[in-house]
């Protein structure tokens, strides 16, 4: 291995200590605790290094945004890979997942839809790993469109009545033990067969 290899990996593996760090931080404190001099502090190296890799937290809140929209798409690939159901019951995993998702990992999904991380969507420089993650609930839904509707429309309005029960949840705004059935009642009322 060459030094310039080494090099580079031993950077990547500082970026992913960054990444995993803030992520960390945020799951257990909120985004505010999340700060280039804590990060530093935690993974033990000086604030210059944190900026060598980040321009600060914005870069940092999109990159672990970038590793929860990754993370997002492989499971509700195997959400709905693992659904025995047929198509109503793939959606309806698929729609569980995305859920179960957003509660495990609130810091998580605030950085890929809450906080400005610095990245675009629905547009040609929006990032492979944010297109992905819609590709996985448009793969899913692209089986149930009805004659007339476009599936990337569809997807898009599954993808904000998730986000929004998420949302809504997770704000203490919706009763709790409702979640299961208000899955089906999506599922069923998008036409969903």
């Amino acid at each position: 291995m060459s030094v310039q290899e080494r090099r580079q990996r031993e950077r990547a593996e500082r970026e992913r200590l960054i990444v995993a760090t803030a992520r960390e931080l945020a799951e257990e404190q909120g985004w505010d605790a999340v700060t280039t001099r804590r990060l530093a502090e935690r993974i033990e190296y000086s604030q210059p290094v944190l900026y060598s890799h980040f321009r600060g937290k914005r870069e940092i809140i999109g990159a672990v945004a970038l590793e929860g929209a990754a993370e997002l798409a492989a499971e509700l690939r195997a959400a709905s890979a693992g659904a025995a159901e047929g198509v109503r019951g793939r959606v309806a995993a698929v729609a569980r997942a995305y859920l179960d998702f957003a509660e495990r990992n609130p810091a998580v999904y605030d950085a890929m839809f809450q906080l400005d991380g610095g990245l675009v969507f629905a547009a040609e420089e929006t990032p492979e790993a944010l297109k992905d993650g819609f590709a996985a609930l448009l793969e899913t839904l692209r089986d149930v469109t009805g004659e007339g509707v476009e599936a990337g429309l569809l997807t898009e309005v599954f993808w904000a009545s998730l986000h929004g029960l998420a949302t809504l949840s997770r704000a203490g705004r919706l009763p709790v033990g409702d979640a299961e059935r208000r899955v089906w009642l999506l599922v069923s009322r998008l036409a969903v067969v």
